[in-house]
């Protein structure tokens, strides 16, 4: 079969499976499931369902002989130009049990597409690793999300859609890091908009449900802004709706605000490309509510302010508290906005 990249995106990787030869041997591992979980399914979907009971093989690696799988690859597809081979597991297997493989990975067969997933983990075997990367396959690791926001605006792109600075922030709010959740839910938007379309805040309230008004992005921004009467709104609009607005998520932008703006006081560089360096972030736009968070909020009161937060986020866990952790968000949101500095 064609040689192939050995290290690809999910992105790529996926519309490979789908528009080229796939090669021998794929090694799917690392950290993050859900990457390794749609890659497998790519793979099976190669099999027309038909056919599936002849050329599909799904073997989980704790309950199957390593040999055994070796003589399923060496079988000759029906009626087809190749079968498709998928072990799954192997993250609960040994490398000596995985290292099985290595002789069959030097000399594979052309009409075999095997499959390795190591879900949650890296494989235990680097020299099953090393061997498929050296042999022409493909070797992808799944890293844990760490920027929501990118994941979001790549899966976008990757569908045809665009999406506006303020609909990102609110799928990223909405979404959290559950990368299942978050390609369902743009997935639900690929079949509303034609090819092309732009993604907006009113979009989002209307395929999605997520409120445009009333949103932990909206929060921040009334709370940059010291805009009381807003927040107590938007506070209460939560606790009405406390299944799409977790209290945790609340307390943790608020953390992640506030905990920013204080590394933003403190900067050296006032340029806007200077403060997102000083919040790890590439680029050169900073967003609007940390420019007016910065006038608004002085370095004592942000100390103050996460001092509150810790306290509200144990208090919400049942620490010294058994009060609605909902009243103890709008509390804090009080607190917060009366903050004096003195500590």
């Amino acid at each position: 079969m064609a040689q192939a990249a050995k290290q690809l995106s999910f992105a790529a990787l996926r519309r490979q499976i789908k528009t080229e030869r796939p090669a021998n041997v794929y090694l799917l591992h690392g950290e993050e499931g859900y990457y390794i979980d749609a890659l497998a399914e790519a793979f099976e979907a190669l099999v027309p369902e038909a056919d599936r009971d002849f050329n599909l093989y799904t073997f989980y690696a704790p309950e199957t002989d390593i040999n055994t799988v070796v003589d399923t690859c060496r079988r000759y597809p029906m009626m087809a130009d190749f079968q498709v081979v998928v072990v799954k597991e192997c993250q609960a297997v040994g490398a000596n049990e995985l290292n099985k493989l290595v002789p069959y990975v030097g000399a594979s067969s052309n009409t075999t597409v095997l499959v390795l997933c190591s879900r949650g983990a890296k494989c235990k075997s680097k020299e099953l690793e090393k061997a498929v990367a050296a042999n022409g396959g493909v070797v992808f690791e799944s890293v844990k999300l760490r920027n929501v926001s990118e994941a979001i605006a790549g899966f976008v792109k990757e569908k045809e859609l665009n999406i506006e600075p303020k609909g990102l922030a609110m799928l990223a709010d909405y979404v959290g890091s559950d990368l299942s959740r978050i390609y369902n839910e743009i997935d639900k938007l690929t079949v509303a908009l034609p090819q092309g379309a732009m993604v907006t805040p009113e979009v989002i309230e209307k395929h999605i449900g997520m409120s445009k008004d009333f949103n932990n992005f909206e929060l921040v921004k009334a709370m940059s802004e010291r805009d009381a009467l807003m927040a107590y709104r938007i506070a209460d609009y939560f606790k009405s709706n406390p299944k799409n607005n977790p209290f945790v998520l609340t307390i943790s932008m608020l953390w992640t605000y506030y905990s920013n703006l204080l590394l933003l006081l403190y900067s050296k560089d006032k340029s806007e490309a200077g403060l997102c360096a000083q919040m790890g972030r590439k680029g050169n736009w900073l967003s609007p509510d940390y420019k007016s968070g910065m006038r608004m909020y002085n370095a004592w009161q942000l100390i103050e302010i996460l001092r509150l937060i810790r306290r509200a986020d144990c208090a919400t866990k049942g620490i010294d508290s058994r009060r609605d952790p909902y009243d103890i968000v709008r509390d804090l949101l009080f607190n917060i906005l009366n903050a004096t500095g003195r500590v």
